[in-house]
């Protein structure tokens, strides 16, 4: 059951969205920034969600998993 709850954090998309949650909450909470640090904080972290989901749907349309991909040199 552990390694059920845990699976989910092998996706680089649920841990951007939970690191940002993470700080949003914290600057909410008493972490002192500024909410302009908070927005450019979230809108970093969307970002990063969008371009690995476009990336993924590139994989996937190629007919590849992410692991058969080879860095390029």
């Amino acid at each position: 059951m552990f390694k059920r709850l845990l699976k989910p954090l092998k996706s680089r998309k649920v841990r951007v969205a939970l690191a940002t949650v993470v700080v949003a909450y914290a600057a909410e909470f008493g972490l002192d920034v500024s909410e302009g640090m908070v927005m450019t904080i979230i809108g970093v972290g969307v970002a990063l969600i969008l371009g690995v989901a476009v990336e993924d749907a590139g994989v996937k349309a190629a007919g590849n998993k992410p692991e058969d991909m080879k860095p390029v040199d």
